[in-house]
């Protein structure tokens, strides 16, 4: 264990990078060196959390922590994950809520991590983690193909990361309960793999073939033909979101470009 003259940022990597965090993030709160390190974890031990059943939220937090890789990147994401819970508890919708607690957690995760003199990209991957952090819920209620793709858009190169995280947040003693959310999330994998690979098949075909560039343009055959199906193939490869009509308008923009007598 690192001393108490260690500085906070050097303290803080010590302890998450050990292999089991564990003792090191309850002796950093009961020390009272959290104070000057990460001045919101003892905020959550007087945090009921009625969800995972521990005592208080920084229990759950400190399990969570504990069972991902020990990488800085996500053991950060996971100590900062629920963060926000003190500010945003409610009593008004029955029950104890913290609506929109992580995206309030990714905000104070990027101060507090910017204060310890983290690097900027790793904060800024450390507070996206903590604002997606709740998106796979409502999962198991059924995503259709355009919510599994925008989960996996969002988290972009974070995706890897953001699942583990979301792996690791079940601290449930219910094997039955575990076992569950880790198929959903094994299925949301092999669905995000597989919408990843039709997706790529279909840029390889343009929206609008030939005969259609020469129907919209009023084009005889031609060498101009051929280019303008092969920029509308470069157009689906770069910009796959975009639909039917709006394609056929930047053909008809790049048409103009070219000399083209469309109208």
């Amino acid at each position: 264990m690192a001393s108490e003259s260690t500085p906070d940022h050097q303290l803080l990597d010590e302890i998450l990078l050990a292999e089991d965090p564990t003792e090191g993030l309850w002796w950093l709160v009961e020390s009272g060196r959290a104070e000057s390190t990460v001045p919101e974890l003892p905020a959550l031990q007087l945090e009921q959390d009625p969800v995972h059943r521990h005592k208080d939220v920084l229990a759950h937090t400190i399990a969570v922590t504990a069972k991902t890789a020990p990488r800085l990147i996500i053991r950060l994401a996971a100590l900062f994950h629920d963060i926000g819970k003190p500010a945003t508890r409610s009593f008004r919708h029955g029950g104890v809520t913290f609506r929109h607690h992580e995206a309030v957690g990714s905000r104070m995760a990027r101060t507090r991590l910017a204060e310890l003199g983290y690097d900027e990209q790793l904060v800024a991957d450390v507070s996206e983690l903590v604002r997606l952090s709740g998106r796979f819920k409502g999962y198991a209620d059924g995503w259709s193909d355009s919510a599994v793709r925008r989960y996996a858009r969002d988290a972009g190169p974070l995706l890897g990361d953001l699942n583990e995280l979301v792996r690791s947040d079940c601290t449930t003693r219910n094997p039955k309960k575990v076992a569950r959310l880790q198929r959903d999330i094994d299925e949301l994998e092999k669905r995000i793999a597989a919408l990843a690979e039709e997706d790529r098949r279909a840029a390889e075909r343009p929206l609008i073939d030939g005969n259609e560039v020469m129907e919209l343009l009023d084009m005889a055959p031609g060498p101009l033909v051929g280019r303008a199906v092969q920029w509308l193939l470069e157009l689906r490869r770069s910009e796959p979101e975009l639909d039917r009509d709006q394609s056929i308008e930047r053909l008809r923009a790049w048409a103009a470009e070219q000399g083209s007598s469309a109208s």
